[in-house]
């Protein structure tokens, strides 16, 4: 988490807020709010919010190729407060905003949150490739990774002001870390709600390849910690990925814990590996799903004229939050998001397909794995598009989930270990 010397650095940056937000931003010095966020980044690419001029924009934005850097190193480094950013969500004094985030049970969507943050994240990222030479950014930065988000506060007040605050932590070649922070003025003080970190690519103007960013140059050695740490997520990232149940077989510990399940279905009055019975306050893997589809319309498109990443977490988050719901018996609350991956875009007309599985259960805890996928009816194939994890928390302990079949048994030691993991962070 970063220190409280980055969480007020907002004076400090006030210059570069001003000169990546509307000139309206800054009325009467009050911080952007988050439709002053989308407008500013529609006119960093050249978006329009009209679908038929967007669309020739986005045609338009092949010629800016020329403008991309052949190396990182033609880029001047940027510091850290270079993109520091404090965007306000108005949602005490603004009835009407007040509306779009209400749930009947008067708390905030929390999907609604995380299509802020991912607009949040992107402009962050654009705010450190900032070029004043430029009227427009050659640059295609799109969300690659949610690594973490992590609750501090289960409760968001539909009825108090709240305040994002952001920047960049950490750059690859293409690659950059965004980190966010969210807080709800409560009692005469803002309090911490959660942390969130991003992974952003940054593309050519068509998003078809890798495009140089800027280096990151920490200032003091207080910087250079948070440098090395986002050194740390991104090897941490790739021993995750390597250590796959989709890739490499479980660990002796997993394979003890898979049979050891499988010996505790098995029918103690027959001798047959086929003869399965469901344990005591127990649930079948197969029978803890929900499923959902999406017609992706224009509307939910992003400034790249694919649909929203953050449209895309919101759904998400619905789904697995009512699987959770349905499978607790009560309203779950959320304690982390982990390890969301965009593996490949969705197209403004396709036919989104959500499924969510309640994959490992512990105490009162309930991991929730959504998997996202699009549909071609014309060619009937099926292509992966995200995953999301998601862990929740009920008011009551929730039955055990058993797998059946060694696909969900590998789903059952996948969601143990990011719940793993999001006890230890």
């Amino acid at each position: 988490m970063l220190s409280p010397r980055f969480l007020s650095l907002s004076r400090a940056a006030s210059l570069t807020c001003r000169s990546l937000c509307s000139a309206a931003a800054s009325r009467q010095g009050q911080a952007p709010d988050m439709a002053e966020v989308r407008n500013r980044l529609r006119e960093i690419v050249g978006a329009s919010t009209n679908w038929s001029n967007h669309q020739q924009a986005m045609a338009e934005r092949v010629s800016l190729a020329s403008m991309l850097a052949r190396s990182q190193s033609e880029l001047p480094a940027k510091r850290m407060k270079d993109s520091f950013l404090e965007v306000h969500l108005p949602l005490g004094s603004e009835p009407e905003l007040r509306e779009k985030y209400l749930t009947n049970h008067n708390t905030v969507r929390f999907g609604r949150i995380l299509e802020d943050l991912d607009s949040l994240a992107v402009l962050i990222s654009y705010s450190h490739t900032y070029n004043p030479a430029l009227k427009r950014s050659p640059l295609s930065i799109v969300t690659a990774l949610v690594d973490k988000i992590d609750m501090r506060q289960h409760v968001i007040y539909p009825d108090c002001d709240i305040k994002f605050t952001g920047q960049v932590t950490w750059v690859g070649r293409s690659s950059i870390e965004a980190k966010m922070h969210m807080s709800q003025y409560r009692d005469g003080a803002y309090a911490p709600v959660l942390d969130a970190t991003f992974v952003m690519v940054a593309r050519d103007p068509g998003n078809k390849r890798a495009a140089f960013v800027n280096p990151l140059a920490p200032e003091g050695p207080e910087e250079e910690k948070v440098l090395q740490e986002g050194e740390a997520n991104k090897s941490r990232r790739v021993e995750l990925s390597t250590a796959s149940l989709l890739k490499v077989a479980p660990t002796n510990e997993e394979r003890k814990i898979i049979h050891d399940l499988f010996l505790n279905t098995l029918d103690a009055n027959t001798v047959s590996f086929r003869s399965r019975i469901l344990p005591p306050n127990s649930v079948w893997m197969e029978d803890a799903k929900l499923k959902g589809l999406e017609i992706c319309h224009p509307q939910q498109r992003n400034i790249f004229n694919r649909i929203f990443g953050g449209f895309l977490m919101r759904k998400a988050y619905e789904l697995g939050w009512a699987n959770a719901c349905s499978f607790g018996g009560c309203r779950p609350s959320l304690v982390a998001v982990d390890d969301i991956l965009f593996q490949k875009p969705v197209e403004i007309g396709s036919l989104l397909m959500l499924s969510s599985q309640v994959c490992y259960t512990q105490g009162k805890y309930i991991q929730v794995r959504v998997h996202s996928e699009v549909f071609d009816p014309l060619t009937q194939q099926h292509s992966t598009t995200n995953i999301f994890h998601y862990t929740f928390a009920s008011d009551r302990n929730v039955p055990s989930v058993v797998p059946r079949t060694y696909g969900e048994s590998m789903l059952y030691l996948d969601g143990k270990r990011h719940f793993n993991q999001t006890l230890e962070s």
